[in-house]
């Protein structure tokens, strides 16, 4: 047993040997397609990025959803205190303020300019408000609708008052780039998959000749596929590292001017690229999609080449 896993480990390694050394003696061409391959990695990566970043730097908007519920004019501030903190116990609330209507009136003479026109009236017209900050993890438009209609069917509020529309655009903007990101993920694996599968199978022709003569002796369809396969893992796996490479880079040079344009509008947000995770996971996808992309034409390639007698 210990024998055969050590042959099995001396040939898988022979393998991947002998296809670094064929790489390395065409630095080149090797060059040119681990450089397509990065590039075409590289776009859905940056723009996963770019939608992460946007949503570190606005916290999917969900700081800015507030409520207005308003009460009707007879109810007391004691009592919207009550509402307020029957409210607080609803599943979806975050945080709920008491806008007093004596607070609102004030500051409405502040800064209306309608000062000596206010002080000509008999008595506030302003209700006591309550102002409802939802939970971030209730704040999509569906919740957000629900949240309204339950206060809405309060004997005690007049009116509630939410501007969702901004929430359901932005809701939908994130929709799209999601949608535009499987897409790119997709369309540029399938890229990929089609450069190393060109790549492995003008190697294979031009090699044509030492794989009959391998097969000649005895060598299977496996043997001989395995440094291929070798091949396009690696062509797969170095161009994931560069196209992090490339990502980590271009982080590097937008961090000072992004950070900047932050700290001018109050923000102590920085722009953060991959993560170990992510880069765990880049790497992987290299693997598989070069694996993939060297065992589609090498399996076909390989079962039509059969030693000439």
């Amino acid at each position: 047993m210990a024998a055969g896993i050590s042959t099995w480990l001396a040939r898988h390694a022979q393998a991947l040997l002998g296809s670094l050394g064929h790489l390395s003696r065409n630095p080149l061409a090797t060059m040119l397609t681990v450089s397509v391959i990065a590039l075409a990695l590289t776009l859905p990566l940056g723009l996963n990025v770019f939608v992460d970043n946007a949503r570190a730097a606005t916290g999917n908007f969900s700081s800015a959803v507030d409520m207005s519920v308003y009460l009707r004019s007879g109810i007391s501030a004691e009592k919207a205190e009550q509402l307020a903190r029957s409210a607080r116990g609803r599943a979806g609330v975050g945080e709920v303020s008491v806008v007093r209507s004596d607070q609102a009136l004030e500051e409405f003479r502040k800064y209306s300019g309608f000062g000596a026109a206010i002080e000509a009236l008999q008595s506030n017209p302003l209700p006591n408000v309550l102002v409802v900050h939802p939970d971030a993890d209730h704040s999509s438009p569906a919740q957000l609708e629900t949240l309204k209609r339950y206060f809405a069917a309060w004997p005690e509020v007049e009116l509630v008052q939410m501007d969702t529309e901004w929430v359901q655009r932005f809701s939908a903007i994130l929709d799209v780039l999601r949608t535009v990101l499987l897409t790119a993920a997709i369309v540029l694996s399938l890229g990929v998959v089609a450069v190393i599968g060109n790549t492995i199978r003008l190697e294979i022709l031009n090699r044509r000749a030492e794989i009959e003569v391998t097969k000649l002796v005895g060598g299977s369809n496996a043997f001989v596929r395995r440094p291929f396969l070798y091949t396009g893992v690696l062509y797969g796996v170095v161009g994931a590292l560069l196209a992090w490479g490339i990502i980590a880079i271009s982080v590097l040079v937008l961090r000072p001017p992004v950070a900047t344009l932050a700290k001018l509008y109050g923000s102590q947000f920085a722009l953060h690229g991959l993560s170990l995770a992510d880069l765990g996971l880049l790497l992987l996808a290299g693997l598989v999609l070069g694996w993939l992309g060297a065992w589609v034409p090498s399996s076909r390639q390989l079962s039509a080449i059969e030693p000439r007698a």
